[in-house]
C-alpha cells in the first residue's frame, strides 16, 4: 500500500508547478513592514551618537571627533530603535537583509568635511 501513495505523490509532484521561486530571476518582494537592514544618510546626521546609546547590543559606534558612524551588520539585530530614536530621521531600515559573507566586518561610512564658503 506505501509503494501505491509514494506513486501517487511522485506523479503529483511531476505534474505540477514547482513549490519554489527560481530566486536569481525573480527576486523576492518583502512585505510592507518587514525589518531589513540599517541605512544611514550621512550627509543629514549630525553625528549625535543617540543612535549607538539606544542599541541594545551595541553594534553602531558613532565617532564624533573622526565625524564618522559605523555599523557591524552581524551583531546588528534589526529591533528598529535606532531609527525610532534617530532626532534627525538619517537613519532608515531597508526591506532587503544583510548579504551573508565569510567573516563579521564593520560597515564605517564618513561625513565629507564641510568647505567653508565665506572664505575670499
Amino acid at each position: 500500500m506505501s509503494l501505491l501513495t509514494f506513486a501517487k505523490i511522485e506523479l503529483h509532484n511531476l505534474f505540477s508547478k514547482p513549490a519554489t521561486r527560481p530566486y536569481p530571476e525573480q527576486p523576492r518582494n518583502y512585505p510592507q513592514r518587514t525589518r531589513g537592514h540599517i541605512e544611514n544618510d550621512v550627509e543629514t546626521c549630525v553625528l549625535c551618537g543617540i543612535c549607538s546609546k539606544k542599541c541594545p547590543t551595541g553594534a553602531i559606534q558613532v565617532d564624533r571627533a573622526g565625524k564618522s558612524w559605523s555599523i557591524q551588520r552581524f551583531s546588528c539585530i534589526q529591533c528598529g530603535y535606532c531609527v525610532e530614536s534617530c532626532p534627525k530621521k538619517c537613519l532608515s531600515m531597508l526591506q532587503s537583509y544583510t548579504q551573508p559573507a565569510e567573516r563579521k566586518t564593520i560597515e564605517t561610512v564618513s561625513k565629507a568635511p564641510v568647505e567653508n564658503q565665506n572664505a575670499s
